[in-house]
């Protein structure tokens, strides 16, 4: 008799299936509790930059460029204007005081001037003319006076006699009041001589106070139209380099333009444009140093230029001790211009990463070096070589300091 045969439940291919099952149930979990769902990129290492987060000495400084300049320069103005007559001296030479450069010619100021010295000598002839009148009407006003002197001596020797005649009853007096009457009409014209030859006397003096005070004015405009012909001969102020020339022969000047300049070759200054940004942490004694030739040479600033330009101000800075040997007019020179004391700080080095991340994170390398991640941080002050590092990151660590640029917004490199 044959006999049933029952069909096993758990057979091999069963177990196998299960076993499947459950293994990709399995990883499906995993994927959705712990695996790593940040995004990531794939990155060529050798087109990064990576550096090393260091402790080390934080210098608060910023690089400028500077221009040598002298130490002083005078401007070169025209007093008085005209065309070139003659051209003595070319930029690039050295002048003495008082060395002349040019020669400009005025027809205007010099007509003015003869115009003045001939207006001069007709007020010298008018005054010399006054003064002879005034003698000779003294001279006249006495011969005058005395001969009414001797008509009144006359008529008073008269009038005694006759008044003497008239008690005797001598003379009529009809006789006698003529006489009288003539003794009075002398007496009276005497007073009004002397009165008339006072008021004469004053009013030539009067017009010889006048003349010569018009006199003096004009002498004193002379003095000045003189002074300015002498300025059409244009004279180096002090002396020094003739650093340019703006004039050329037969070329008109106006009165007060600039025509050139003399620099100072007595020391030299380095100008320097800042940052608008530096404005509130840049005054009047801030140190900096210059590096020319090898040698490093201290520097202060002596003068702030408040006006900004294009978003940059400008300052001089003074040699603390000894110029440089050789420097010239022109030269540039980077300047490392200090804002503040050394300070203990961890750094990163300066990069392109600043860019996009605002300095608010990088990419921080793992201990393997083929992995880096995202990771928050904080920086603090900045020079041209270093961020100092506030929190988020600790020396001895690496980061991506080039651009992140082409990085999206993954969180995780792989190299």
């Amino acid at each position: 008799m044959d006999k049933k045969i029952e069909k096993k439940f758990w057979t091999a291919k069963r177990i196998l299936w299960i076993a499947a099952g459950v293994l990709g149930s399995s990883f499906l979990l995993y994927q959705l509790a712990f695996a790593d769902k940040r995004t990531k990129l794939n990155v060529d290492k050798e087109k990064i930059t990576v550096s090393d987060v260091t402790q080390g000495v934080f210098d608060e400084f910023i690089a400028v460029s500077g221009v040598v300049q002298p130490i002083k320069t005078y401007r070169i103005d025209a007093i008085e204007g005209g065309y070139v007559k003659e051209k003595v001296i070319e930029g690039g030479n050295t002048v003495k005081q008082g060395d002349i450069i040019l020669r400009l010619e005025n027809n205007r100021l010099q007509m003015e001037f003869v115009q003045q010295e001939t207006e001069i000598n007709r007020l010298i002839n008018e005054l010399q003319n006054t003064r002879l009148r005034l003698k000779q009407d003294k001279f006249t006003l006495k011969r005058t006076l005395n001969e009414v002197d001797f008509q009144l001596s006359q008529a008073k020797d008269n009038y005694d006699r006759n008044e003497k005649l008239h008690k005797d009853k001598v003379i009529s007096d009809q006789e006698f009041y003529k006489t009288k009457r003539e003794f009075e009409k002398l007496s009276n014209q005497k007073d009004i001589e002397v009165a008339s030859q006072k008021y004469q006397e004053q009013n030539s003096v009067l017009q010889i106070k006048q003349l010569e005070g018009t006199l003096q004015n004009s002498q004193r405009n002379l003095q000045l139209m003189r002074e300015n012909l002498s300025n059409l001969t244009v004279k180096a102020p002090v002396g020094g380099l003739l650093s340019s020339i703006e004039a050329e022969v037969g070329s008109n000047i106006t009165a007060g333009q600039n025509i050139g300049q003399i620099d100072d070759l007595n020391g030299f200054k380095m100008r320097a444009g800042v940052d608008e940004h530096y404005i509130s942490r840049i005054f009047v004694g801030l140190k900096g140093t210059m590096e020319f030739t090898g040698q490093n040479y201290e520097l202060t600033i002596s003068k702030v230029y408040p006006e900004v330009k294009s978003g940059r101000f400008e300052v001089d800075m003074t040699f603390a001790a000894k110029t440089p040997d050789g420097i010239r007019r022109g030269q540039s020179a980077s300047i490392r211009m200090e804002l503040g004391k050394s300070s203990k700080a961890i750094l990163i080095p300066v990069g392109g990463f600043f860019s996009e991340t605002g300095g608010n994170w990088v990419y921080v390398m793992d201990a393997s070096g083929k992995r880096a991640t995202k990771r928050t941080i904080t920086l603090g002050r900045r020079n041209p070589e270093y961020f100092e590092v506030i929190d988020g990151l600790k020396p001895g660590e690496k980061v991506i300091t080039s651009s992140y640029e082409n990085f999206g917004k993954n969180e995780v490199l792989e190299f």
